[in-house]
């Protein structure tokens, strides 16, 4: 039930300003039952992207590795285009290279794994794992070169990127070679049993704009690819196809072809296939000046996608990371239908479909392994400036604060309800539109529980609190602690500080300090006192909308 409603003086004022005038709050009833466990957590959070492979190692790059590092017990991983890609190192906004491959003026190929290592480099010392993408297309193996580096700009005609490096190889015994020697230079360098724990993959998004020959061309290049990356490596983690959206019939006939086809390099039946791979985006929009999300689309795209898998029983039981997992297709474009990146917008969003996504893997019963998530950050570009990313000049955004709630929460899952959470089928259907979405997620390890709530909704304006009360079923008779951590306005939030002070273009060192502490804070009050004797006991907290609060309910 809603609480009290605003005066009319009040409601009047806001009607007058465009925006509705919120009740002060509606109550929840959640219920966490650590008895009743469902299965290992698997950290599904861990994978990470970016267009800009060379940010890696600049400062604000290797200080967000570091950060990402850092996240729960389980290894991260970074996939980045351009990987292959010939230029200087030099990075921009959807480009990157490393020059990997040139040639001689006899054709010969010519090997520089400089710019590749310094890339992997940063990874590891940061504790992030390469997750390899096998592309794009040197220039001087394009079979269409030129054009080859773009100028795109935001604004501009998105295909404007797809220049020479989109095309296949004009011989793919030495594309197969290219993939060998770097897979053979990265066990030299790392040696095998760390290789091993990587994946490998070749290309982005073949059935869309990335990719400029046919659907055989790409299963072709898709098999020398991996016949060279297992000539170096044989027990090399291999697989693909990284489809926009669920790939539709190009990902079915690529399945078809590695259980069942013809080998392009080898002649053998099949190719190797170590774990599947598919894109999806959510739709957001600007309506009524505000900003509204697009769940729908991304849900209902990661729902076809495993549907689509499980068409195949020889794959019911392969790993599925969601290669690009994000709420809109382009982290570099900006437009005031992405104004939700900088806020608690986009951390509600994604700890909501995060949750969704263990429902759907366990509806279509498929082995989920992950999402990358496909924001990194933009080396020097003004604080906040509307790009999809995860820190910005250095600062972690409330989106990757939700994060490290997220990754805190470990253990088996076990069983949650909540009077308010939208059902899966709905929020499929049709995305949060109606009543908000105030779920939980929670897990058991060791004795502790961790309980994840979120409030969200589609549309970013104002809205009532969630008063919640949190039953707790299934702990051990005793005393404990809680202690509370969140994202919202207030904490692990810089933008509310910058915005606190005139949202200025270049903050001075003192307001620069601030900002760092406000995204750090994450810290809810001190740890309060929880005794359990017979039966379940309660605790409530109050939670705003686009909020996200982390309970630790330890033993003492």
């Amino acid at each position: 039930m809603l609480g009290a409603s605003c005066t009319s003086a009040v409601l009047l004022l806001g009607l007058l300003a465009g925006v509705a005038c919120a009740a002060d709050s509606f109550d929840v009833t959640m219920t966490v039952d650590a008895g009743k466990r469902i299965g290992p957590m698997k950290p599904l959070y861990r994978f990470f992207g970016a267009d800009e492979p060379n940010y890696a190692y600049m400062k604000d790059g290797r200080r967000l590795l570091a950060d990402i590092g850092k996240l729960g017990p389980a290894p991260t991983y970074f996939r980045a285009h351009n990987l292959l890609t010939s230029g200087d190192g030099t990075p921009s906004l959807k480009w990157g290279s490393t020059n990997v491959y040139t040639e001689d003026a006899n054709g010969h190929p010519v090997y520089d794994f400089t710019i590749v290592d310094r890339i992997f480099d940063a990874y590891l010392s940061n504790g992030v794992r390469p997750y390899v993408q096998l592309g794009f297309m040197p220039e001087a193996l394009s079979t269409h070169p030129e054009p080859y580096r773009h100028e795109w700009r935001p604004g501009l005609p998105y295909k404007l990127i797809m220049t020479g490096w989109c095309y296949p190889p004009k011989d793919y015994d030495k594309w197969r070679e290219l993939c060998r020697k770097l897979t053979e230079h990265c066990v030299q360098k790392y040696g095998r049993a760390e290789v091993e724990k990587w994946y490998f993959e070749c290309w982005n998004e073949p059935n869309g704009d990335y990719w400029k020959g046919t659907p055989e061309e790409w299963y072709k290049l898709y098999d020398y690819a991996m016949d060279g990356v297992r000539r170096a490596l044989p027990t090399a983690r291999v697989g693909g196809p990284h489809t926009a959206g669920p790939g539709g019939g190009f990902a079915r006939d690529f399945y078809r072809h590695c259980l069942h086809g013809k080998n392009f390099a080898t002649g053998q039946t099949g190719s190797p296939l170590d774990f599947v791979s598919f894109h999806a985006k959510g739709s957001p929009a600007f309506v009524d000046g505000h900003v509204r999300m697009g769940i729908s689309a991304q849900l209902k795209a990661i729902s076809n996608g495993f549907a689509l898998i499980r068409e195949f029983p020889e794959l019911k039981d392969t790993p599925i990371v969601i290669g690009e997992s994000d709420p809109d297709g382009c982290a570099a474009c900006q437009g005031p239908q992405l104004g939700y990146r900088s806020g608690t917008m986009y951390s509600s969003y994604t700890i909501a479909s995060f949750a969704r996504e263990y429902e759907l893997a366990e509806q279509h019963g498929v082995n989920l392994e992950g999402a990358v998530t496909w924001a990194f950050e933009f080396e020097d570009q003004p604080y906040f400036a509307g790009q999809r990313t995860l820190a910005t000049n250095g600062i972690p955004l409330p989106v990757f604060n939700a994060f490290r709630l997220l990754a805190t929460v470990r253990g088996d899952l076990v069983a949650t309800t909540s009077t308010s959470a939208a059902t899966l089928d709905a929020m499929v259907a049709k995305g949060v539109r109606g009543a908000p979405d105030v779920g939980c997620l929670a897990a058991t390890d060791a004795g502790t529980l961790y309980v994840l709530a979120w409030h969200y909704h589609d549309d970013d304006i104002p809205g009532p609190d969630a008063h919640v009360t949190l039953n707790l079923a299934g702990l051990a008779r005793g005393a404990y602690t809680v202690a509370e951590s969140r994202v919202d306005a207030t904490h692990g939030n810089a933008l509310t500080t910058w915005k606190d002070a005139g949202s200025p273009v270049a903050p001075d060192l003192k307001l620069y300090s601030a900002m760092q502490n406000a995204s750090a804070n994450l810290d809810a009050g001190p740890a309060r006192d929880l005794t359990i004797a017979n039966g379940p006991a309660s605790w409530t907290l109050n939670l705003p909308r686009q909020a996200v609060s982390l309970l630790v309910i330890r033993p003492k």
